[in-house]
């Protein structure tokens, strides 16, 4: 492959990139902060529920033990 080939290449997928970049479906402020809100409440809550499973485990073992 020679370097002509090679640019030309490299020009056409970035080219692609861009068109599908083009594409994409960006999300409004709103959304954007509601969807970060209920990410941050769900990953806060089932980490409170792991640490209270691990916690009543961890007592269990040490009574077993």
């Amino acid at each position: 492959m020679n370097d002509e080939t090679k640019k030309t290449g490299i020009k056409k997928w970035f080219q692609g990139l861009q068109a599908e970049f083009h594409k994409i479906s960006w999300p409004d402020k709103d959304t954007l902060i509601r969807e970060t809100m209920t990410v941050t409440v769900v990953s806060v809550v089932l980490g409170i529920i792991i640490a209270t499973l691990d916690m009543i485990l961890q007592y269990g073992i040490n009574f077993l033990v």
